[in-house]
């Protein structure tokens, strides 16, 4: 039987979602599902020796992610109430759940008190009954939380984790006779799902297809930089996702590295991550690429200082496509420096694009242009790329497509 653990603090919102569905998703794979609660800041303390510390976020980026927990909540159809003040210190409850006899109904039973009614989860008061109403003795669990043994059980969990390569949470260790794996975020319960099942797509039946009626004027725009990786492999869905919602994209360059030096990055941020985490990144971009069925390699020269080929996409007017689809698969397929003339040039020869085009990279209106396109990303609340904007909707990752496309197919169907 396949095994699948799930790792989780009751301090995130997003392991609140997953917590919803790692019960469904066992029952339908067959999986024996095991619950492994473990303190955050703890196991921010334990990387800390790796030179880690956790993401801080940015106002565009908190809001990026306030409106996806909102979009996957509604997918899931489950109750989100933010407490009053967040984050709560969840040391009382996830001791008290260890102390509970049953952590799984414990689990639920505390996740639902913090997200489904934003109770406040640091008065024992709130922990005892929100156990005692799930059918546990709660008040017993909140005074044998000060039980020495729990105390380490629970410092001893969440050193676990660090060894088992956990670096956040929800994270999801699934095993199976092919051998062990982790996946990181309730966004990739679908590589979970595909995990313990080859084929199955988690939720089921997502996304939504388009319906007969969905023939529409409706705009999606992409907004990408050659120097980002998911940037790649959302570009590798553009034609999916008209085909599946019967939209046009707009490609839409712009400067990366500019953004995130307005949102106070100093570089790339998976330079500053730890080496669990950086090893995870790689693992997921190898995952998503055979997922899709794409060429892909980490180039040897990162980063990429993508300016001129940026302005070249701008410049090449009906050779936008092809060329951003050539210089894409140049770079994080075959590991060529794209932002070398000589290289650019000779795939730019091979789409057609004229001799014109580079002259006018050096142009004011191209420059001008470039820069008003990354003046508008910030504007209009972007953080990373991919980006995809429909209207004032704003999804970030290429791992959002499923979810854009499903949004927009719902929408066109209301």
């Amino acid at each position: 039987m396949a095994t699948l653990e799930f790792y989780y603090d009751f301090v995130c919102p997003y392991a609140y979602l997953a917590s919803t569905q790692v019960e469904a998703l066992a029952r339908r794979t067959g999986a024996q599902l095991v619950y492994r609660p473990l303190l955050l800041g703890g196991l921010f303390r334990h990387l800390a020796g790796e030179g880690y510390a956790p993401n801080q976020m940015n106002a565009a980026r908190a809001k990026v992610g306030e409106r996806d927990l909102e979009r996957y909540a509604a997918l899931y159809g489950v109750p989100l109430v933010r407490p009053a003040e967040h984050p709560r210190r969840t040391v009382l409850a996830l001791r008290a759940t260890l102390a509970s006899g049953d952590v799984a109904r414990a689990s639920h039973a505390l996740f639902k008190a913090y997200w489904g009614e934003g109770a406040d989860v640091e008065q024992p008061q709130v922990v005892a009954g929100a156990l005692s109403a799930a059918g546990l003795d709660g008040a017993g669990a909140v005074a044998r939380s000060e039980q020495a043994e729990v105390k380490e059980a629970l410092r001893a969990a969440t050193a676990e984790a660090a060894e088992a390569g956990v670096f956040g949470v929800p994270s999801f260790r699934v095993e199976t006779q092919n051998g062990s794996e982790v996946h990181w975020g309730q966004d990739r319960l679908h590589q979970v799902a595909t995990a313990l099942e080859p084929g199955l797509s988690w939720p089921p039946d997502f996304p939504r297809g388009r319906g007969e009626d969905a023939a529409r004027e409706l705009e999606i725009e992409l907004w990408y930089d050659f120097s980002s990786p998911y940037a790649y492999l959302g570009w590798c869905q553009l034609e999916r996702i008209e085909r599946e919602t019967g939209a046009r994209v707009r490609p839409r360059p712009f400067l990366l590295g500019a953004v995130l030096q307005q949102l106070g990055y100093a570089g790339a941020p998976v330079l500053s991550f730890p080496p669990a985490k950086q090893r995870y990144v790689g693992t997921d971009l190898e995952r998503a690429a055979r997922a899709l069925g794409v060429r892909y390699q980490f180039p040897s020269l990162f980063p990429l200082r993508a300016v001129t080929p940026l302005r070249l996409a701008l410049a090449s007017g009906e050779h936008l496509r092809p060329l951003s689809s050539a210089l894409f698969e140049a770079y994080w397929a075959d590991g060529q420096d794209i932002s070398n003339e000589a290289v650019l040039r000779e795939i730019a020869g091979r789409v057609g694009v004229p001799e014109a085009a580079f002259e006018a990279t050096q142009s004011e209106a191209i420059k001008q242009a470039l820069k008003a396109n990354t003046d508008e990303a910030l504007a209009r609340g972007l953080c990373g790329a991919p980006s995809f904007t429909v209207g004032s909707e704003l999804f970030w990752g290429q791992d959002r497509v499923d979810l854009l496309i499903d949004t927009v197919n719902r929408t066109a169907g209301a």
